[in-house]
């Protein structure tokens, strides 16, 4: 046993400081990158923030509404063959902006090679709680071989040493993060897991060195966290909690005293595995929460919303791009509140 004593930092630890700035609007501000993804040597440019492939965000009418805007959305893994012809058929052009999800069973990658047979998918998002484990690395290599010109995001981790390890064993993008995410329990059940914004930086900086991506996934619960994000050094982030509770999310509307609501859950969550799976496995505990969240309609007013923050931050720090964003950053720490409680974000408050 060690303890390491270097202080490790979150997004509400931080605020950025402003700085001295020409632009004179937000609408001078360009949130779109270009990234040339190592294994793949393929382009793609858009707005980096992703819809999570948890069921309810990571739905085709997601895909949809997002691609509109430039950004890209992880569909969930339960998505059927069907599901995806019938899709590929009908929007086309939505597919640059979609990520297959798959886990590490031999079911899982049959699936998978499947679907790749019938629908020209440029993304797989190779998806498990815990990518420190020796059978997920040797999963992604082979994955690799199988899928040499698909991009494929790997994870989660939370240390650089092991972002190495994933980008050298085939990924072009790493997901970082455990425990973050807003209906995501693992701190409390297994006591791992590491601050988020200090696993971005570390996480970054390991990636950048190699010439591989990082995506940000989980902790974001308003559009100054996504922004702190990007300046923390993430290429990519991941949303579930900001984008749920829409109509283009899964699950029907619900109403309690008046107000309307939407069911969100983490994936490994118990109503998550009844629903998936039938039964949750007596050898595991449940690492994840459920919620009633605030319906909010369409997610496209949820996204603008976002999306001028993002930019608003910019011209705080003079970046004319989101690229310039974490090179024109400086952080500042500041006192935390203890006993903070996660409140679902809502752009029409």
């Amino acid at each position: 046993m060690r303890i390491e004593y270097d202080v490790k930092l979150d997004f509400k630890d931080v605020l950025i400081r402003p700085k001295r700035s020409v632009l004179k609007t937000r609408s001078e501000v360009s949130l779109q990158r270009e990234f040339t993804f190592k294994h793949t040597q393929t382009t793609w440019t858009g707005v980096p923030i992703i819809a999570a492939n948890m069921d309810h965000t990571g739905t085709f009418a997601m895909a949809l509404a997002l691609s509109q805007h430039g950004l890209m959305t992880a569909l969930d893994k339960f998505l059927t063959q069907e599901d995806w012809e019938n899709f590929a058929k009908e929007h086309q052009a939505a597919l640059p902006s979609c990520f297959i999800s798959c886990g590490i069973s031999d079911a899982e990658l049959e699936k998978l090679s499947n679907i790749m047979k019938k629908v020209p998918v440029s993304f797989i998002c190779l998806d498990v709680a815990n990518g420190y484990t020796e059978r997920f690395v040797s999963f992604l290599e082979h994955l690799r071989e199988i899928y040499p010109k698909t991009v494929i995001m790997a994870g989660n981790v939370v240390t650089g040493e092991m972002v190495e390890e994933l980008i050298l064993s085939g990924a072009d993008i790493v997901k970082i993060g455990i425990g973050p995410g807003s209906v995501c329990t693992t701190r409390e059940k297994t006591g791992v897991g590491y601050p988020q914004l200090s696993a971005i930086i570390e996480c970054a900086d390991a990636a950048h060195g190699l010439g591989g991506q990082v995506c940000a996934d989980g902790g974001c619960t308003t559009p100054g966290d996504v922004a702190k994000a990007f300046a923390a050094g993430a290429d990519f982030v991941m949303l579930g909690g900001m984008f749920a509770g829409h109509d283009e999310c899964l699950g029907e509307i619900v109403e309690e005293k008046g107000k309307k609501y939407k069911r969100f859950y983490g994936m490994s969550s118990s109503e998550a595995m009844q629903r998936h799976h039938g039964s949750m496995a007596d050898y595991r505990a449940s690492e994840g929460r459920s919620v009633n969240v605030p319906y909010k309609g369409p997610v496209k007013n949820t996204v603008l919303d976002i999306l001028g923050g993002i930019r608003s931050t910019c011209t705080y720090v003079g970046a004319h791009r989101l690229k310039e964003l974490s090179k024109r950053t400086t952080f500042i720490r500041v006192a935390r509140q203890l006993n903070e409680v996660f409140v679902p974000y809502d752009v029409n408050k």
